[in-house]
Formats: C-alpha cells, sequence, structure tokens
C-alpha cells in the first residue's frame, strides 16, 4: 500500500491594510535586513515610516520582495538590474491596463 504525503501549510492573507514589520518581511522572505534595507536604497521596495525600527511594509511589497527575489535568483542581476526590471515591468503592466481601459471604452 502507497503512502500519501500531505504536505500543510499555514499563513496570513496579506493585503493592501495588513502591515509587517522589517523582520516580518526577513523570516518571510528568507532574507537578511541588509538586503532589505538595501533594496529599499535602490528604490525597490518602499517602507511606510521614517525610521529603520519603524518601517512597515504591505502585502504588496511582500509580493514585490517575492517577485525581486525570483529576478535575482533565475537571472541572475544584481540589484540596479532588479530595480530597472521591475520599474519595466510595473511600467508594461500599466501599458496594459491603459489599452484595456481604452478598449473597453470603444476607443
Amino acid at each position: 500500500m502507497a503512502k500519501a504525503l500531505i504536505t500543510l501549510f499555514e499563513g496570513d492573507i496579506l493585503d493592501d491594510t495588513q502591515q509587517i514589520t522589517l523582520a516580518e518581511l526577513c523570516r518571510a522572505c528568507n532574507m537578511s535586513a541588509d538586503q532589505v534595507i538595501e533594496w529599499v536604497d535602490y528604490g525597490i521596495l518602499e517602507p511606510e515610516g521614517l525610521q529603520l525600527s519603524c518601517w512597515r511594509f504591505t502585502g504588496v511589497g511582500l509580493k514585490r520582495v517575492m517577485r525581486a527575489s525570483r529576478l535575482q535568483r533565475d537571472l541572475g542581476l544584481n540589484t540596479a538590474g532588479v530595480a530597472l526590471a521591475l520599474d519595466l515591468l510595473d511600467e508594461m503592466q500599466e501599458l496594459r491596463q491603459r489599452l484595456y481601459r481604452y478598449e473597453a471604452s470603444g476607443g
């Protein structure tokens, strides 16, 4: 008789309204605080709060970190390359949304 492997995941769903601390972000993404700080310096992440101890990140920021991590890992990009790639991907998404709205309005 074959044994079935069951994997359970536990977690919280984050959105724009919920916020996590720097430590929670680091744990969730398996990153060091130094790397997160570097990504903030390059504009990859934009925390709320002025001081490091007060930084808070949203679910959108967490999603962005995951995307940036994949770019860095899969493509071997440095931090500047990740920032540029994310900016271009964001611009593409914005242009797609504008095109969709234009087409939906009968333009």
